[in-house]
């Protein structure tokens, strides 16, 4: 097999990752969090088990096993010697971006340099030459240099440093071996507003400079809607999904890859949501199984849907969206994301407060995300979007209502230009609607005192953002036509699991807090 990152190859539909948003634990994993040899495991589980066809594994934020490739062969070889990595299917790297990396951007260095040991590990068990490592997610993607960069850092620092005399004639590779790949693919991952909205502009100048045959780009949906809102990632994601195919057209095949959640507040991807997904997100090839998707639903179903979800995709191609709509979708976006910053920069001390009790299902270091970076000089810091939207729907308050007034303010156009590009809007809206609480909303108004000195806030401050929200759900119900509320019965023991915890964490009692958090992500299959 040719290791040229211009060479064709199967473009994996569905890609386990390590996203921490599972409310229960997967039967295999006797610990309260997965680390260490638990992960492969877990990797191994996703390809024999649930049938995904790719494994991210993640070294950025986290210690991580850069031999996972050898424990997956010592470990389980009957499987993998008819399931070749590399070829029937992958093992691909997030690797920390040393523009945000503190004191360990070398980790980059560390994760790039396994690499060659990979392939020649693969190509002994294998018995022929084999490139199981080939790829590279590159996180928080904001230019094209970047993903250059990071080509030519592999190139010149790892490959040629093969060529390098150690003693007299005597080379690193006469020494070592030959390095291979001899080139790297780079994924580039855009996560913030302007990255994603000019995704095109991120990737041209790298295929005009690399020419790849192929190439895959990561859009974020979790990120986004934590920093800008539920609405404005999903429009975000709709533009660059139009402007990737565009540029599909004068270059190279473009795979776009989208990483998605359970609920809708961080893409609505869960078994039970399959059919209304793949019409939503039109021309995507590769989607996130992220861990609630796994590990919060019958095996059975989980199976049956990644299956389905190896068959259909590519789905089609994205709705074109023109100049003219563009423009329409920017004023519409500029208008929820302003909206939206301003109640939760009022609301985060309540959020990151509530936030303390969501368990952690992975070993991961702090991380505080996009919203906490651009915030925290301001003293406004928010937890990584799994957690955030946990806090939120463990009180009863899902966060893809806040904002949501703005509905109100959109010209005929707009709304109509929304619901164009929107198209599960009234449906993904009715499903939340279900796991509000206006008896949790309504308490926190009458004890705002209490939740204030609690959450270390000003009441004044905190009556503002409720008054906000009951205005986000007045208008939600005027202008989508719903009755907000519990109809079901396990949404009434959501309800009921919700009140517990918001009484318990008033009342400092953190055991039956954290018990009521857990039971009540169960009922929703996920975490956040």
């Amino acid at each position: 097999m040719s290791d040229s990152p211009d060479r064709n190859r199967a473009i994996p539909n569905t890609m386990s990752t390590q996203h921490p948003d599972n409310a229960s634990n997967p039967e295999w994993n006797k610990e309260e969090v997965i680390n260490g040899n638990a992960e492969v495991l877990e990797a191994y589980h996703a390809y024999n088990t649930l049938g995904c066809q790719e494994v991210m594994w993640d070294s950025e934020g986290k210690d991580t096993d850069t031999h996972v490739s050898r424990k997956l062969f010592q470990k389980y070889w009957e499987y993998f010697a008819s399931h070749t990595i590399g070829e029937d299917i992958f093992l691909t790297y997030r690797i920390p971006n040393p523009k945000i990396e503190g004191a360990e951007k070398k980790i980059l260095t560390e994760t790039l340099q396994n690499i060659p040991v990979a392939t020649d590990v693969a190509s002994m068990v294998y018995k022929r030459e084999i490139t199981p490592i080939f790829e590279v997610i590159l996180p928080f993607t904001t230019e094209a240099k970047e993903i250059i960069m990071l080509c030519n850092y592999y190139k010149k620092a790892i490959v040629a440093a093969e060529d390098a005399t150690l003693y007299e004639n005597t080379t690193v590779k006469d020494w070592i071996g030959n390095v291979k790949p001899k080139a790297l693919k780079v994924i580039p991952l855009v996560e913030d507003f302007n990255s994603i909205l000019h995704v095109d502009n991120i990737i041209l100048p790298y295929l005009k400079t690399i020419k790849p045959k192929q190439q895959r780009v990561f859009i974020a949906r979790s990120d986004p809607a934590l920093n800008y809102g539920y609405i404005c990632a999903i429009l975000l994601t709709k533009i660059a999904l139009s402007k990737l195919k565009e540029l599909e057209k004068q270059h190279c095949e473009i795979h776009p890859i989208i990483g998605v959640g359970s609920k809708p507040f961080r893409g609505h991807l869960s078994p039970d949501n399959i059919d209304n997904f793949l019409e939503e997100y039109k021309g995507i090839s590769t989607v996130t199984i992220q861990s609630a998707f796994r590990y919060d639903y019958p095996v059975e179903q989980v199976k049956e849907s990644i299956q389905i979800l190896n068959q259909r995709l590519p789905n089609d191609n994205p709705e074109p969206i023109s100049s003219e709509e563009e423009e329409t979708l920017l004023r519409i976006l500029h208008k929820f994301r302003s909206q939206y910053e301003h109640q939760i920069e009022i609301l985060a001390p309540f959020i990151n407060s509530v936030a303390t009790y969501v368990p952690p299902r992975r070993a991961r270091k702090l991380h505080i995300g996009l919203f906490g970076y651009s915030r925290c000089v301001a003293g406004v810091c928010l937890p990584r979007a799994i957690s955030f939207a946990a806090a939120l729907y463990s009180i009863g308050l899902p966060p893809e209502f806040i904002g949501m007034k703005v509905l109100d303010t959109l010209t005929d156009k707009e709304w109509s230009t929304l619901n164009k590009h929107y198209l599960k809007m009234n449906s993904d809206i009715k499903i939340m609607s279900e796991y509000l609480s206006m008896n949790n909303i309504n308490m926190l108004q009458e004890m705002s005192h209490t939740t204030a000195k609690r959450a270390g806030m000003s009441e004044e401050k905190l009556k503002e953002a409720l008054t906000s929200i009951v205005e986000d759900l007045k208008i939600v119900e005027k202008k989508l036509s719903l009755s907000l509320g519990p109809k079901g019965i396990a949404q009434r023991k959501h309800e009921n699991f919700t009140n517990n915890f918001l009484l318990s964490f008033l009342q400092k009692q953190d055991t039956e807090a954290k018990t009521a958090l857990v039971e009540s992500s169960k009922l929703r299959k996920c975490l956040g």
